[in-house]
């Protein structure tokens, strides 16, 4: 009996969102795989029904209903980065990976995606090809948009941003400057080089544990900047199509410490990619069906090896 109530312990956790938030359509997919896959060693946990703390000299989990949970060995974690908060999300992913969970992906690879220009730096200190990008932190807005050489057109990003907001295109210094007046100056943002021969169009590569497992090009609707394809964009799946592109995908998720990474590149005018930024919680298409298997089996490993370490 007792055996038999250890089994049915879930843990496999898929974590998300606080409800009543709508998670990604590929995020109830991959529940329901994960389900199909664990039975009840696998449980959806939301972050509002979780409480953290410390007793008696350990870490401790536990509902709002006061029932303890112990930790589980592998925690797949699809809360949109975008929106993580120090001081509430990250603070439960810490405390996770502190009772031993192996997170997918890592509190700090979850960090570092969430600020774009984190990103960027890490990206560019692998040696990794990355738009020219200007952004800053405490100087006066108005004085950065008048920066000499900071070239028009150019990209405008706020550096927190995610599925396709608050980018936008600034082709004159008229409109650059009038980001002064109308940006939340609370989020800093990031001026980019404009890939013109991108203009409407990218391309994403799904890496799982290392590997290109889907990718698709992305074409906005009416001519926009922004391709995704929440935003009302199409995708062509397109794997193997571009071996260099999805060679260069699989370093940029190694570069930012993610085993399950949706890597953004632009199309140069050379004919090459660079990397426009990477997801740490991305989504996928229907049609590319060899995403959830892939994850599966990140999870199967981590399951008999241990904590994440990484890419």
């Amino acid at each position: 009996m007792a055996a038999s109530l250890k089994r049915s312990v879930p843990d496999v956790w898929l974590l998300v969102r606080s409800r009543p938030a709508v998670p990604l359509a590929s995020t109830r997919v991959l529940a329901d795989a994960l389900t199909a896959a664990y039975g009840s060693r696998f449980a959806v946990r939301h972050t509002d029904e979780l409480l953290i703390g410390v007793q008696d000299g350990r870490l401790i989990l536990r509902t709002p209903a006061g029932e303890d949970l112990p930790a589980p060995k592998v925690v797949c974690v699809r809360q949109v980065p975008g929106s993580t908060r120090h001081d509430h999300e990250v603070t439960l992913l810490r405390h996770l990976e502190r009772m031993g969970s192996a997170l997918i992906n890592s509190q700090e690879s979850h960090v570092t995606c969430r600020n774009k220009f984190w990103q960027l730096q890490e990206l560019a200190v692998a040696g990794l090809p990355v738009p020219a990008s200007l952004s800053y932190a405490t100087t006066p807005l108005d004085r950065v948009v008048r920066t000499p050489g900071l070239d028009v057109p150019c990209v405008v990003k706020s550096v927190n941003g995610f599925g396709g907001a608050d980018v936008f295109l600034a082709p004159d210094l008229p409109t650059l400057r009038g980001t002064a007046d109308g940006a939340a100056h609370g989020v800093p943002l990031i001026f980019q080089q404009y890939v013109a021969s991108s203009h409407g169009r990218d391309l994403r590569v799904v890496i799982v544990d290392g590997e290109p497992v889907a990718a698709a090009v992305r074409t906005s609707r009416d001519g926009a900047l922004a391709s995704n394809v929440t935003r009302g964009g199409s995708a062509g799946l397109c794997a193997g199509r571009y071996p260099e592109a999805e060679a260069l995908a699989v370093l940029a998720a190694r570069a930012l410490g993610l085993t399950i990474a949706g890597v953004d590149l632009l199309f140069t005018a050379t004919g090459a990619h660079t990397i426009c930024e990477v997801n740490a919680v991305p989504g996928w298409r229907p049609q590319m069906t060899a995403v959830i298997p892939a994850i599966i089996d990140c999870i199967d490993r981590r399951l008999h090896d241990g904590p994440d370490d990484g890419a």
